[in-house]
């Protein structure tokens, strides 16, 4: 992009990210990706850089920066290690961002400063066995008795399930009343009736953690319901809208990831005496390549600056996601294809970026589900 759309502090801030991916996080990532743990004493070192409330203003504990900050850093840490930057992105555009923007000041004093100054981990709770893009088909139930509400049922493919100490999750409390029926809560670790469940053995993004969450007539009081009652569906679509982004800067951070990997390959690699570099097949994949990851970048910086103006990016939000997370996955296989069988040994990321990169098309609305998000915009529905 033109670094003239970037201000000083953008771009000192990028280079602060870049300088801790490149030297702390590269030499590492494929040894997380082996082990396929979660590194919390790593995530907890971002965590107090204050990249967990990049977005979020200093009085509740973030840094005050705006959501192209927050983007160029995902853009940083997702080109190293995508398992690291999705951990980051579900903590700070799924957890953090909800209840700065729907939570009451109490709440915001409780939960929104530790999360904000990375001294909790937060994650966000909506898809189920039965509901994941089709996020109104939500079973998990709360149930009113007695003051407080009481929650049954259980969520999958949860980031940061196992290890978050503040979760944001949605439950059906009327059935009859369809999505004005699902309400948004925020429940803490250790609390009576609620425990995580089973990590889930995963293709791609392993060093992250992602797993069940279980609730057995778990017990909140009525001051851990997130937003007006009635409501809790518009506050997870408005946090979709703005996570999409997120997920969009995911599928592009591992694309060009794999491009910047094959351009090292093809530059210190011969065929037949020749450069790799020098044939006319490479030039085109890395054109090709290169290209669509710069459309993607300025419709995620767009959709970025969209969210800093307040304005409805439900649109523009699907697209970024959309568009980047399938050329980030185009990206991966067609370097796969400049670097050939050294990319699937692990000398090179190119098969851990791929596997990563996969999910992008999936996680929080599948590629199928932007296109009707974006379908029903355009056509006024």
């Amino acid at each position: 992009m033109d670094l003239m759309e970037f201000s000083k502090e953008h771009l000192e801030f990028r280079d602060e990210v870049r300088d801790f991916a490149q030297n702390r996080l590269k030499p590492i990532a494929e040894d997380l990706e082996r082990k396929a743990e979660f590194d919390y004493d790593l995530i907890m070192e971002i965590g107090r850089k204050g990249w967990f409330g990049i977005p979020i203003p200093e009085k509740y504990g973030g840094m005050g920066k705006d959501n192209v900050s927050y983007i160029l850093a995902l853009e940083e840490l997702t080109k190293v290690c995508g398992a690291t930057a999705i951990m980051v992105a579900a903590h700070c555009s799924l957890c953090v961002c909800p209840i700065y923007y729907d939570g009451n000041e109490e709440q915001k004093k409780k939960y929104l400063v530790p999360l904000a100054r990375g001294e909790k981990i937060g994650s966000f709770g909506l898809s189920e066995p039965n509901a994941g893009s089709d996020a109104g088909g939500t079973e998990t139930t709360a149930v009113l008795k007695d003051g407080k509400w009481v929650i049954n049922g259980q969520k999958r493919w949860i980031t940061n399930g196992s290890y978050a100490d503040v979760i944001v999750f949605t439950a059906q409390t009327n059935k009859e009343l369809k999505h004005h029926g699902i309400y948004s809560f925020i429940v803490e670790k250790g609390t009576p009736g609620f425990s995580p469940g089973n990590k889930e053995d995963k293709l791609g993004l392993r060093s992250s953690n992602t797993a069940e969450l279980l609730f057995d007539e778990c017990e909140l009081p009525p001051e851990n319901l997130l937003g007006k009652e009635g409501e809790g569906f518009k506050v997870f679509m408005r946090t979709l809208d703005g996570g999409r982004i997120s997920i969009g800067m995911l599928g592009l951070g591992l694309g060009e990831g794999a491009l910047e990997s094959a351009i090292e390959f093809a530059t210190t690699h011969e065929r037949k005496g020749k450069p790799l570099i020098k044939y006319q097949w490479v030039q085109k994949l890395i054109a090709d390549t290169a290209t669509e990851l710069e459309a993607a970048r300025h419709l995620i910086y767009h959709a970025a600056r969209l969210k800093d103006a307040k304005v409805d990016l439900n649109k523009e939000g699907a697209m970024a996601k959309l568009y980047a997370s399938e050329v980030g996955t185009r990206a991966c296989r067609k370097m796969m294809d400049i670097i050939g069988p050294d990319s699937i040994n692990g000398t090179y990321p190119i098969q851990r970026l791929l596997r990563d990169a996969k999910l992008m098309e999936i996680g929080e609305g599948t590629s199928e589900v932007q296109r009707i998000v974006i379908g029903r915009q355009l056509l006024g529905r």
